[in-house]
Formats: C-alpha cells, sequence, structure tokens
C-alpha cells in the first residue's frame, strides 16, 4: 500500500503523491489512521465502470429470477418475517 501522512500532502501539496500516484492509489495517513485515498482519473473510471457493471449484473440476475418464477411475493412483513423464520428451522 502506498502510503503518505497528510502533513507530508500540506507541506508538498500534491507534489507529495505524483511519484506515488505511479505505483498506484496512495492512502493519506491521518492520526495514524488512512483518511484518504488519492487516485488517478483513468482508476477512479474503471472502478466506477466495474461498479456499474456489477450493479447492472444483479439487474440481470434479479430478472432472470423473476422470468424463471424464483420470487416469492408476501402481503405484508409479518408473512415476509415469518418465511424467513420458516426458513432458519
Amino acid at each position: 500500500m502506498n502510503t503518505v501522512p497528510a502533513q507530508e500532502v500540506k507541506r508538498r501539496g500534491f507534489a507529495a503523491v505524483d511519484e506515488l500516484l505511479e505505483k498506484g492509489d496512495v492512502h493519506v495517513i491521518r492520526n495514524n489512521k488512512p483518511q484518504y485515498v488519492v487516485l488517478t482519473e483513468e482508476r477512479y473510471q474503471e472502478l466506477v465502470a466495474e461498479a456499474q457493471e456489477a450493479y447492472l449484473s444483479r439487474v440481470r440476475a434479479s430478472l432472470e429470477d423473476v422470468k424463471d418464477g424464483r420470487v416469492r411475493k408476501f402481503a405484508n412483513t409479518d408473512d415476509l418475517l415469518q418465511a424467513l423464520d420458516t426458513e432458519e428451522d
């Protein structure tokens, strides 16, 4: 993990993280804990695209469940909770 103390960022600005970014994401340490993560725009866009694809995959799987009849409907919350309790037994 690439790390840099927050004081170093305060002192040097982004120059403190520029070199480290070449090696990957940079964790900024504040009060001895990772507080922030600095990443390149390219890496950020990759993460956004991966999150979007994961979301779409979950939606597709849910639609397949509905299509194939693997979905149960309940009239109210109590019926749902009762069904969940029954499944645990």
